[in-house]
């Protein structure tokens, strides 16, 4: 399989036609049916629904689209890191992360750092636990922040100052809003709203001192953005960490901490035995001297 032809089967998922995919690659459409069949040949299987004006994708072909542009954009940052002269350090540090107030720490290195290197850039890609993971493993990221337990035969870690928290986002009219905090049996019996992971790792339960299968979960979320939505057209309650959403002025919502208190630690991880661009090896260590 040649990246060559890899990159013709994007740009006819792109074009969402073989002929407007000819005429942007500068092919004749003849040589790009012929060399998609026998794409499909090599692995055996039909990879193009081929309809009268549009192209779709058989369960095959989106496996492989979702593949191969996770194979170009490794080739990109390759090319992009051989490039690089030694005496000039530059480039992208990109790092995966959930929604956490820690993100803060990333920015106070990442502006430490471009102060004396400006050609550095940060990205940050959300996402929860897994697949911040998963994205670390293949290499599409050169660092995970992570708020979970790490898998240590697998990566190395940073510990970053302070922990997460987690409360309840609710309504202001709604009738915790009065206390100052709520204990976990003041959620035996609401409706909660809570991230896909936490209820896929049992934390509800473990948060709220409960069987998770007897609470009245009636919602989750990915971004805390769109939990915030529900909760605010009544929902139910989210259990979330403390300073994502604003809740200052005249926002609809309030936060309420949790009691007796339930934190979890903040950690900056990446594979063992990897090898950081030099612009990925300043910022790690820029992140540990601000660590200390």
């Amino acid at each position: 399989m040649e990246l060559r032809v890899l990159q013709y089967f994007l740009a006819v998922t792109r074009e969402q036609s073989i002929s407007g995919a000819a005429e942007s690659l500068h092919l004749s459409q003849p040589t790009l049916s012929r060399q998609l069949k026998d794409l499909e040949d090599e692995l055996g299987k039909q990879l193009l629904i081929r309809g009268n004006r549009r192209i779709t994708l058989t369960e095959e072909g989106m496996i492989l689209r979702k593949r191969a542009e996770e194979i170009m954009e490794l080739v990109q940052k390759a090319e992009h890191e051989i490039a690089t002269s030694d005496d000039f350090i530059a480039g992208d540090i990109t790092i995966g992360a959930g929604e956490t107030d820690g993100i803060r720490f990333l920015a106070r290195a990442a502006k430490t750092l471009q102060e004396q290197y400006p050609d550095i850039h940060l990205h940050i890609i959300s996402g929860d636990g897994e697949s911040v993971e998963e994205n670390l493993d293949r290499g599409l990221i050169d660092f995970g922040f992570m708020c979970r337990e790490i898998d240590t035969a697998k990566y190395e870690y940073l510990k970053v100052p302070g922990n997460d928290s987690f409360g309840i986002l609710m309504r202001r009219d709604s009738p915790l809003a009065e206390k100052d905090f709520v204990v976990p049996k003041d959620l035996w019996d609401k409706p909660l709203i809570a991230s896909r992971q936490m209820i896929r790792d049992t934390n509800v339960g473990k948060i709220l001192e409960c069987n998770q299968e007897k609470l009245n979960i009636v919602a989750s979320y990915n971004l805390l953005f769109n939990g915030s939505i529900m909760v605010d057209e009544g929902v139910g309650y989210a259990l979330c960490f403390d300073k994502i959403i604003n809740v200052s002025g005249n926002s609809n919502l309030c936060f309420r901490p949790l009691l007796p208190r339930a934190e979890t630690p903040l950690y900056v991880i990446w594979k063992k035995y990897q090898t950081f661009t030099k612009a990925a090896e300043k910022f790690l260590t820029k992140m540990q001297e601000l660590a200390v």
